[in-house]
């Protein structure tokens, strides 16, 4: 069956790239509602402000340096094995196998890398959960990139550098709009994935989905009848 002709033509990618938490699972799920939780619980020990006020430092954090770990560290001597540790016994209960997804990761031609601003543990943790281990031939986490978090440039030089990616023919999936610009202006191919993609105007997306799963299955790639 020939597929649909509307289709996001993808036949020129062979490294697929994927970001973690809110992209291989919904965001509608809760999941990162407890590690929001956790990481306030954090910067409220760390610095002793009140949680409100802790909350606002964490997301200031997060607007200026694109990851809340990476102010902390700078601002408060932080060890990010301390603070990564808080997620290690997370429940996993709110994550669930998505057959169709396993199914349309499986069809694509070439490499799948995870590339996420969480660490090693976590990562491995909700893939197994998610059933999708197999299916990546590498994680490259935030102690991968030298605690340097996406957006930044240089996190998008060291998976480069580690991975031999080339951009013309990687696609980039994403849930946060601003960590797809760096990929772009590089040449990838980038997805913005979740209830907020189709309505984003940034000319750095290329294609904007609500679902993971019924993308990937429908789309033009390399090889596939």
């Amino acid at each position: 069956m020939n597929a649909d002709p509307t289709s996001p033509d993808l036949r020129h990618v062979d490294t697929w790239l994927f970001d973690l938490d809110n992209t291989l699972y919904p965001a509608e799920s809760g999941f990162m509602a407890e590690i929001t939780s956790r990481m306030t619980d954090f910067v409220q020990k760390v610095t002793g402000l009140p949680r409100e006020a802790a909350h606002a430092l964490q997301k200031a954090y997060l607007a200026e340096h694109g990851l809340t770990l990476k102010g902390m560290m700078l601002n408060h001597g932080v060890d990010p094995l301390e603070f990564h540790a808080i997620f290690h016994d997370l429940s996993l209960e709110a994550l669930a196998h998505d057959p169709e997804l396993l199914a349309g990761l499986a069809r694509l031609p070439g490499r799948r890398l995870i590339f996420t601003n969480a660490d090693d543990v976590h990562a491995r943790r909700v893939l197994e959960r998610l059933e999708l281990s197999h299916l990546f031939d590498d994680v490259f986490h935030i102690g991968s990139a030298g605690y340097e978090p996406k957006p930044s440039p240089e996190a998008f030089a060291r998976i480069g550098a580690a991975h031999a990616v080339d951009p013309a023919v990687t696609a980039f999936f994403e849930d946060s709009q601003r960590n797809l610009e760096p990929a772009a202006a590089l040449g990838m191919t980038t997805v913005l994935v979740g209830p907020h993609a189709p309505t984003a105007e940034a000319p750095f997306v290329h294609h904007r989905t609500e679902k993971l799963a019924p993308f990937l299955l429908g789309a033009h790639v390399k090889g596939a009848a």
